[in-house]
């Protein structure tokens, strides 16, 4: 099974290629340039590098959301248009469960991981997740000094992602507050591992849109630990 993972997410664009589980290759540039002007040459370079073409793909994975509206519409519609052409299934992951996926390994079971996205001024987009399973549903948080103090009371939490930055200002002197030391950016190729894992939603490809989270929020109710 050869699957080719995008995640535009935030300002960094990457692109990654897994075979039967294993990763082949990836390209990631932390840049304010558009990814549309990238995405498409980082794809070709990284398939033909690998020594595949676009035919050889099986499954085309991307990184759903949230994060930058924009961002998100490029790997999107990148992602379906080489479904379309190459007759591929479409794999949507959510971007926070891959951010997650990234630490699960290197911090005990009973911690929570809380990856959060930049949404400008003090707000941010934020799950929590605990050995790899979701714990409190993604949502538009504004942080404060008051911000998660129910579930800091009683739990670890290692805060991470480009929005953690808010966080350490407010949080930061809380015992069961943790910052990692090294920034930690979405990646294509934790979205590639998931998918390899089972996990990760088959889209139909004339409906499916990116998860901006904010149109999302007004209707759904916030889930509790």
């Amino acid at each position: 099974m050869l699957v080719l993972s995008l995640d535009t997410s935030t300002r960094v664009c990457s692109v990654a290629l897994h075979q039967n589980g294993a990763l082949l290759g990836c390209y990631e540039l932390l840049t304010e340039k558009t990814h549309s002007s990238l995405l498409t040459t980082l794809i070709q370079d990284l398939v033909t590098h690998a020594g595949f073409s676009l035919g050889d793909l099986d499954q085309i994975a991307v990184a759903k959301g949230p994060g930058s509206y924009t961002g998100l519409r490029i790997g999107v519609s990148t992602a379906k248009g080489l479904c379309f052409s190459l007759d591929k299934p479409l794999v949507s992951v959510h971007t926070l469960e891959a951010m997650a996926a990234q630490l699960t390994p290197f911090y005990p079971s009973d911690y929570l991981l809380c990856p959060m996205i930049d949404a400008r001024r003090m707000e941010v987009y934020c799950a929590f997740y605990q050995s790899g399973e979701l714990r409190r549903e993604t949502a538009a948080v504004i942080i404060d000094e008051n911000s998660f103090s129910d579930l800091l009371d009683t739990n670890r939490i290692v805060f991470f992602g480009d929005g953690a930055a808010k966080c350490r200002e407010t949080l930061g002197k809380h015992p069961n507050a943790i910052f990692p030391s090294t920034e930690v950016h979405p990646s294509a190729r934790t979205v590639g591992q998931l998918v390899a894992a089972g996990k990760g939603a088959t889209e139909d490809l004339a409906s499916f849109e990116p998860f901006y989270l904010k149109e999302f929020i007004g209707t759904t109710p916030k889930n509790r630990l």
